[in-house]
């Protein structure tokens, strides 16, 4: 298979797992981002890089928002979401900070492939990503590797979602750019 016929099948199992998102937690979601005090978002391996892009999309919206891990990033508290990403459902690190959210008080958005995961039931809201991930490969046979369709999938519904947050919070483009770094 050339490079070019293997990114065609990419797009089309991407869009495949499009058409299995349920609509209802997706604006849920949308809907506990914008009215949080703060959000701050997880995720381990290659999830995490695709919760650092949102992270960097919610800031250009003007939402207060930050990275677990990140030197400057606040305590959470009462008012505040976690969003968390595990797309096998259960991982020692998520556990733990779930927990650590729990006790804050702070409500817990959960991405995940396996929405019956013992983890789910820590979450305020669960939003099912239905893709395989590294140890969901049974789910589907996926031309991409371990949990490439999973976090493909993660941006492309991260994308979606500040469409629907820009509109929601009245931001143009415009007003994403001027919060764009001025130092690349």
């Amino acid at each position: 298979m050339s490079p070019k016929d293997f990114a065609r099948t990419a797009l089309a199992e991407l869009g495949e797992v499009v058409d299995r998102l349920e609509e209802a937690p997706i604006r849920a979601a949308c809907e506990r981002i914008a009215s949080a005090r703060h959000v701050m978002v997880y995720g381990c391996g290659r999830e995490g890089l695709m919760m650092r892009a949102l992270a960097m999309r919610l800031h250009h919206l003007g939402l207060s928002v930050s990275v677990q891990g990140d030197m400057a990033a606040p305590p959470l508290a009462r008012g505040d979401l976690f969003v968390v990403s595990a797309g096998p459902g259960e991982l020692s690190t998520v556990d733990a900070l779930m927990g650590q959210a729990v006790e804050a008080g702070a409500d817990i958005l959960f991405l995940t492939a396996v929405p019956d995961a013992a983890a789910a039931s820590r979450a305020s809201l669960v939003l099912p990503i239905p893709a395989q991930t590294r140890a969901t490969e049974d789910m589907a046979a996926s031309a991409l590797p371990m949990g490439s369709l999973y976090e493909g999938a993660m941006f492309v519904l991260f994308e979606a979602m500040v469409d629907d947050l820009a509109r929601r919070l009245g931001k143009s483009a415009q007003d994403m750019r001027a919060r764009h770094t001025n130092m690349e």
